[in-house]
Protein backbone atom coordinates (compact mmCIF):
# COMPACT_ATOMS: atom_id res chain seq x y z
CA UNK A 1 0.00 0.00 0.00
CA UNK A 2 3.01 2.29 0.89
CA UNK A 3 4.35 1.91 -2.42
CA UNK A 4 1.06 1.93 -4.11
CA UNK A 5 0.89 5.60 -2.79
CA UNK A 6 3.75 6.94 -3.36
CA UNK A 7 3.69 5.66 -6.61
CA UNK A 8 0.12 7.69 -7.39
CA UNK A 9 1.42 10.55 -6.35
CA UNK A 10 4.76 10.96 -8.49
CA UNK A 11 2.64 10.11 -11.35
CA UNK A 12 -0.64 12.35 -10.34
CA UNK A 13 1.18 15.55 -9.85
CA UNK A 14 -1.45 17.06 -7.80
CA UNK A 15 -1.23 20.23 -6.56
CA UNK A 16 -4.05 19.75 -4.06
CA UNK A 17 -5.72 16.90 -2.31
CA UNK A 18 -9.09 15.93 -0.67
CA UNK A 19 -8.97 12.65 1.58
CA UNK A 20 -12.20 11.34 2.48
CA UNK A 21 -11.46 7.70 2.52
CA UNK A 22 -11.21 5.77 5.93
CA UNK A 23 -12.52 2.82 7.68
CA UNK A 24 -15.90 4.66 9.39
CA UNK A 25 -18.17 3.78 12.02
CA UNK A 26 -18.49 3.22 15.60
CA UNK A 27 -19.60 -0.24 16.24
CA UNK A 28 -17.24 -2.20 13.61
CA UNK A 29 -14.28 -0.58 15.67
CA UNK A 30 -15.73 -2.54 18.30
CA UNK A 31 -15.46 -6.02 16.89
CA UNK A 32 -12.31 -5.23 14.70
CA UNK A 33 -9.66 -2.57 15.58
CA UNK A 34 -7.28 -3.69 13.44
CA UNK A 35 -9.03 -2.33 10.31
CA UNK A 36 -8.96 0.89 11.60
CA UNK A 37 -5.68 1.16 12.84
CA UNK A 38 -4.46 0.13 9.30
CA UNK A 39 -6.57 2.34 7.08
CA UNK A 40 -7.39 4.85 9.94
CA UNK A 41 -4.16 5.57 11.27
CA UNK A 42 -1.05 3.69 8.47
CA UNK A 43 -2.89 4.32 5.32
CA UNK A 44 -3.40 8.41 6.39
CA UNK A 45 0.31 8.15 7.15
CA UNK A 46 1.04 7.13 3.53
CA UNK A 47 -1.25 9.90 1.91
CA UNK A 48 0.77 12.42 4.54
CA UNK A 49 4.25 11.28 2.98
CA UNK A 50 2.82 11.34 -0.77
CA UNK A 51 1.69 15.14 -0.19
CA UNK A 52 5.44 15.84 1.85
CA UNK A 53 7.24 14.51 -1.11
CA UNK A 54 4.77 16.23 -3.67
CA UNK A 55 4.55 19.40 -2.10
CA UNK A 56 1.01 19.74 -2.44
CA UNK A 57 -0.36 22.91 -1.85
CA UNK A 58 -2.96 21.84 0.45
CA UNK A 59 -4.51 18.75 1.70
CA UNK A 60 -8.16 18.81 3.28
CA UNK A 61 -8.69 15.84 5.01
CA UNK A 62 -12.04 14.16 6.73
CA UNK A 63 -12.12 14.51 10.90
CA UNK A 64 -14.79 13.78 12.66
CA UNK A 65 -17.41 14.81 15.16
CA UNK A 66 -16.35 11.73 17.13
CA UNK A 67 -13.08 13.28 18.24
CA UNK A 68 -15.17 15.09 20.90
CA UNK A 69 -16.11 11.79 22.47
CA UNK A 70 -17.30 12.72 26.41
CA UNK A 71 -17.99 16.55 25.68
CA UNK A 72 -21.01 17.30 27.26
CA UNK A 73 -21.10 21.12 26.04
CA UNK A 74 -23.10 22.01 23.41
CA UNK A 75 -22.95 22.49 20.65
CA UNK A 76 -19.54 21.67 19.99
CA UNK A 77 -16.84 24.20 19.14
CA UNK A 78 -12.62 23.53 18.30
CA UNK A 79 -11.80 25.01 21.17
CA UNK A 80 -13.29 22.20 23.06
CA UNK A 81 -10.54 19.47 24.56
CA UNK A 82 -10.68 16.23 22.32
CA UNK A 83 -8.14 14.11 24.24
CA UNK A 84 -11.34 11.71 25.33
CA UNK A 85 -12.12 9.17 22.80
CA UNK A 86 -15.24 7.13 23.24
CA UNK A 87 -13.96 4.46 20.69
CA UNK A 88 -11.26 3.24 18.87
CA UNK A 89 -12.18 5.17 15.63
CA UNK A 90 -12.52 8.80 17.50
CA UNK A 91 -9.10 7.56 18.61
CA UNK A 92 -7.85 6.89 14.90
CA UNK A 93 -9.09 10.34 13.65
CA UNK A 94 -7.84 12.53 16.47
CA UNK A 95 -4.75 10.69 15.61
CA UNK A 96 -4.89 11.82 11.79
CA UNK A 97 -5.49 15.43 13.31
CA UNK A 98 -1.70 15.30 15.39
CA UNK A 99 -0.14 13.40 12.28
CA UNK A 100 -1.34 16.41 10.23
CA UNK A 101 -0.34 18.83 12.32
CA UNK A 102 3.23 17.40 12.85
CA UNK A 103 3.53 17.12 9.22
CA UNK A 104 2.30 21.10 8.86
CA UNK A 105 5.34 21.46 11.35
CA UNK A 106 8.01 19.90 10.66
CA UNK A 107 7.31 20.18 6.51
CA UNK A 108 5.40 23.29 6.12
CA UNK A 109 2.42 21.17 4.28
CA UNK A 110 -0.69 23.06 4.32
CA UNK A 111 -3.37 20.70 6.26
CA UNK A 112 -6.99 21.19 7.07
CA UNK A 113 -8.77 18.91 8.92
CA UNK A 114 -12.85 18.84 8.54
CA UNK A 115 -14.61 16.95 11.35
CA UNK A 116 -18.00 16.00 9.85
CA UNK A 117 -21.11 16.15 11.67
CA UNK A 118 -23.65 13.21 10.49
CA UNK A 119 -23.50 13.23 6.60
CA UNK A 120 -26.42 11.90 4.77
CA UNK A 121 -27.34 11.40 1.25
CA UNK A 122 -28.00 9.67 -1.66
CA UNK A 123 -25.30 7.09 -1.94
CA UNK A 124 -25.09 7.12 1.76
CA UNK A 125 -22.92 4.55 3.60
CA UNK A 126 -24.91 1.56 4.44
CA UNK A 127 -24.47 1.39 7.74
CA UNK A 128 -25.88 4.64 8.83
CA UNK A 129 -29.33 5.47 9.82
CA UNK A 130 -31.03 7.31 7.13
CA UNK A 131 -29.70 3.80 4.73
CA UNK A 132 -30.92 1.29 7.44
CA UNK A 133 -33.76 2.67 8.63
CA UNK A 134 -35.63 3.41 5.21
CA UNK A 135 -34.76 -0.39 3.76
CA UNK A 136 -36.16 -1.55 7.24
CA UNK A 137 -39.02 0.76 7.12
CA UNK A 138 -40.14 -0.35 3.23
CA UNK A 139 -39.28 -4.05 4.07
CA UNK A 140 -41.56 -4.40 7.10
CA UNK A 141 -38.71 -5.37 9.43
CA UNK A 142 -37.65 -3.87 12.52
CA UNK A 143 -35.30 -1.04 12.98
CA UNK A 144 -33.28 -0.68 16.66
CA UNK A 145 -33.00 2.57 18.11
CA UNK A 146 -30.25 2.69 20.44
CA UNK A 147 -30.55 4.77 23.92
CA UNK A 148 -34.17 4.14 23.72
CA UNK A 149 -34.55 7.37 20.74
CA UNK A 150 -32.96 10.05 23.53
CA UNK A 151 -30.23 10.26 21.19
CA UNK A 152 -29.37 14.03 19.45
CA UNK A 153 -27.59 14.44 15.86
CA UNK A 154 -26.75 16.99 13.78
CA UNK A 155 -27.11 15.81 10.31
CA UNK A 156 -25.95 17.29 7.32
CA UNK A 157 -26.77 17.05 3.75
CA UNK A 158 -24.09 15.71 1.67
CA UNK A 159 -24.02 18.54 -0.77
CA UNK A 160 -24.16 20.76 1.90
CA UNK A 161 -20.96 18.77 2.58
CA UNK A 162 -19.20 19.05 -0.74
CA UNK A 163 -19.88 22.64 -0.72
CA UNK A 164 -17.94 23.10 2.69
CA UNK A 165 -14.97 21.28 1.52
CA UNK A 166 -14.85 22.94 -2.07
CA UNK A 167 -14.59 26.44 -0.28
CA UNK A 168 -11.66 25.16 2.22
CA UNK A 169 -9.68 23.83 -0.58
CA UNK A 170 -9.20 27.33 -1.64
CA UNK A 171 -8.16 28.42 1.71
CA UNK A 172 -4.97 26.79 2.86
CA UNK A 173 -4.29 27.90 6.21
CA UNK A 174 -1.46 30.19 7.49
CA UNK A 175 0.85 29.96 9.57
CA UNK A 176 0.03 28.75 13.79
CA UNK A 177 1.52 32.46 15.40
CA UNK A 178 2.71 30.10 18.48
CA UNK A 179 4.47 27.69 15.94
CA UNK A 180 4.46 28.32 11.97
CA UNK A 181 2.75 25.22 11.43
CA UNK A 182 0.09 25.68 8.57
CA UNK A 183 -2.94 23.61 9.81
CA UNK A 184 -6.05 24.40 10.77
CA UNK A 185 -9.56 22.33 12.28
CA UNK A 186 -13.29 23.05 11.42
CA UNK A 187 -15.84 21.74 12.51
CA UNK A 188 -18.53 21.25 9.06
CA UNK A 189 -22.45 20.21 10.12
CA UNK A 190 -26.17 21.77 9.95
CA UNK A 191 -25.66 23.76 12.84
CA UNK A 192 -29.11 21.91 13.98
CA UNK A 193 -28.95 19.02 16.70
CA UNK A 194 -32.42 16.63 15.69
CA UNK A 195 -34.00 14.25 18.12
CA UNK A 196 -33.46 10.77 16.77
CA UNK A 197 -37.54 10.85 16.76
CA UNK A 198 -37.85 13.80 14.36
CA UNK A 199 -35.60 11.94 12.06
CA UNK A 200 -37.37 8.66 12.25
CA UNK A 201 -40.88 10.21 11.91
CA UNK A 202 -39.87 12.33 8.77
CA UNK A 203 -38.73 9.27 7.31
CA UNK A 204 -41.87 7.58 8.05
CA UNK A 205 -44.17 10.24 6.25
CA UNK A 206 -41.73 10.09 3.51
CA UNK A 207 -42.41 6.75 2.93
CA UNK A 208 -45.89 6.53 4.36
CA UNK A 209 -45.34 3.88 6.45
CA UNK A 210 -44.97 3.43 10.32
CA UNK A 211 -41.53 2.15 11.61
CA UNK A 212 -41.17 -1.28 13.68
CA UNK A 213 -39.46 -0.11 16.54
CA UNK A 214 -37.23 -2.20 18.81
CA UNK A 215 -35.91 0.12 21.94
CA UNK A 216 -32.01 -0.86 22.80
CA UNK A 217 -29.78 0.71 25.40
CA UNK A 218 -26.61 2.55 24.35
CA UNK A 219 -24.24 0.94 22.66
CA UNK A 220 -19.94 0.78 23.37
CA UNK A 221 -18.70 3.80 22.00
CA UNK A 222 -21.91 5.89 21.01
CA UNK A 223 -22.39 9.33 22.39
CA UNK A 224 -25.97 10.62 23.44
CA UNK A 225 -25.88 14.56 21.48
CA UNK A 226 -23.65 15.93 18.79
CA UNK A 227 -24.39 19.35 17.47
CA UNK A 228 -21.68 21.47 16.03
CA UNK A 229 -20.66 25.14 16.30
CA UNK A 230 -19.94 26.37 12.77
CA UNK A 231 -19.17 30.12 13.51
CA UNK A 232 -15.01 29.33 12.42
CA UNK A 233 -15.65 27.71 9.27
CA UNK A 234 -18.28 30.33 8.28
CA UNK A 235 -16.09 33.27 9.13
CA UNK A 236 -13.31 31.66 7.11
CA UNK A 237 -15.37 30.91 4.13
CA UNK A 238 -18.58 31.97 4.35
CA UNK A 239 -20.10 28.49 4.39
CA UNK A 240 -23.85 28.08 5.58
CA UNK A 241 -25.52 24.80 5.21
CA UNK A 242 -29.15 25.48 3.20
CA UNK A 243 -30.65 21.93 3.21
CA UNK A 244 -32.97 21.19 6.04
CA UNK A 245 -33.40 17.59 7.05
CA UNK A 246 -37.27 17.45 5.76
CA UNK A 247 -35.73 18.72 2.59
CA UNK A 248 -32.69 16.29 2.61
CA UNK A 249 -34.56 13.32 3.25
CA UNK A 250 -36.73 14.11 0.70
CA UNK A 251 -34.06 14.07 -1.89
CA UNK A 252 -32.51 10.58 -0.40
CA UNK A 253 -35.56 8.94 -0.58
CA UNK A 254 -35.95 9.88 -4.15
CA UNK A 255 -32.82 9.03 -4.69
CA UNK A 256 -33.54 5.55 -2.73
CA UNK A 257 -36.62 4.70 -4.34
CA UNK A 258 -34.86 5.49 -8.13
CA UNK A 259 -31.82 3.23 -7.33
CA UNK A 260 -33.45 0.19 -5.40
CA UNK A 261 -36.94 0.34 -5.72
CA UNK A 262 -39.67 0.93 -4.11
CA UNK A 263 -39.35 -1.70 -1.82
CA UNK A 264 -35.68 -2.53 -0.99
CA UNK A 265 -34.02 -5.46 0.99
CA UNK A 266 -34.65 -5.94 4.64
CA UNK A 267 -32.40 -5.30 7.58
CA UNK A 268 -32.93 -5.90 11.19
CA UNK A 269 -28.77 -3.94 11.36
CA UNK A 270 -28.63 -1.38 14.24
CA UNK A 271 -28.24 2.05 13.20
CA UNK A 272 -25.32 4.41 13.32
CA UNK A 273 -26.59 7.94 13.18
Amino acid sequence: VRDATASLFRDGAFAHVVHLAAQPGVRYSLVNPAAYLANNVDAFGNVLEGCRHARVAHLVYASSSSVYGANHVLPFSEDQRTDTPVSLYAATKKANEMMAYSYAYLYALPATGLRFFTVYGPWGRPDMAAMIFTRAILAGAPIEVFNRGDMHRDFTYVDDIVEGVARVLARPPAPDAATQAPHAIYNIGNNRSVPLAEFIATLERLLARRAIRVDRPMQPGDVKDTYASIDRLAALTGFAPRTGLAEGLAAFVAWYRDYYGAGGASSTAGSTP
